[in-house]
């Protein structure tokens, strides 16, 4: 979807005084959000919210367009100069991994010259399925497409594409397009590495100071920790956003992508954001970074 502003309250603009934030209609962030959106978190500065979809705020952070961005961990190479991590707030964890998803059966090898769609080449799910493929696809896919992710389950079906890499409530809904799941970037990664899987990260501008940075960590980590206390308190925001998403999907969807990584991202979760970006420049994915970039404070 585009970009679509609102504020917490479901109006436009914003007080002067409110930092802009932009992050996805999906439920994980709808449900972190929430009770700072609408201003239920203590000491917290008020935020301008903008709903636009990953690729839509990869895009915003490269050109420095926001205070605080939901971005794909794949971005922060682009990024770090001008933007700090966050070290909560945003989308790690395990079992929750892209998928590749074919029309019929496969095995990985078959894949090779092939067409395979995907949501962005700046995303999390494109690292990880080129380091898969580096392993599973000698000689290499063929034609990458991007399309919009809600259109890749219908390209593969519909014999446009060979093959997809899907997020999101994919994970939950590929069986009623009649696919076939040939393999889970995810547990790829956990295999091969042990660590969680970096998804989506939460970005804010540097020239905030440290004071403010500090401020907005603490700000997203009680937003997160009061939508766990009283989940029925964000359902009607968490709904209202879904896209039509069937409520148990939602729920599975929360589940799965708001987990202990969001409130502290901790030394397991930068780790795994510094394996990946690691391994990703080794592959000439993604410019090479600082050990200390990851540092929010840094």
């Amino acid at each position: 979807m585009g970009a679509m502003s609102t504020d917490g309250n479901g109006g436009t603009g914003g007080a002067a005084s409110a930092l802009s934030i932009a992050f996805s209609p999906c439920p994980n962030d709808t449900f972190v959000f929430d009770a700072w959106a609408h201003g239920r978190v203590p000491d917290a500065p008020p935020l301008d919210v903008t709903f636009a979809d990953i690729d839509i705020t990869n895009g915003m952070a490269e050109r420095g367009e926001g205070d605080l961005l939901k971005v794909s961990y794949a971005m922060l190479p682009w990024v770090l100069d001008e933007y700090a991590l966050l070290p909560c707030g945003g989308a790690l964890g395990r079992g929750c991994g892209p998928l590749v998803l074919t029309r019929e059966p496969v095995d990985p090898g078959s894949l090779k010259g092939r067409t395979v769609a995907v949501p962005s080449e700046r995303s999390t799910a494109y690292l990880l399925f080129r380091l898969w493929a580096a392993e599973e696809v000698p000689g290499g896919v063929g034609e990458v497409v991007v399309l919009p992710f809600h259109e890749i389950m219908p390209a593969v079906r519909d014999g446009a594409v060979d093959a997809g890499l899907v997020i999101h409530e994919a994970r939950f809904t590929y069986q009623e397009y009649g696919l076939h799941k040939l393999a889970d970037m995810g547990e790829h990664w956990e295999h091969t590495t042990g660590l969680p899987i970096p998804l989506g990260a939460i970005i804010a501008r540097r020239s905030l100071g440290t004071q403010t940075l500090v401020r907005l960590a603490e700000s997203a980590r009680r937003s997160v920790r009061m939508a766990w206390e009283d989940p029925e308190a964000s359902r009607p925001y968490v709904l209202e956003h879904a896209q039509e998403m069937d409520p148990a999907v939602v729920d599975q969807h929360i589940g799965l992508y708001v987990n202990e990584f969001t409130a502290d991202l901790g030394e397991d979760g930068i780790a795994a954001v510094r394996g990946l970006l690691t391994r990703a420049a080794a592959e000439g994915l993604v410019p090479p970074i600082r050990d200390e970039a990851l540092s929010p404070w840094a």
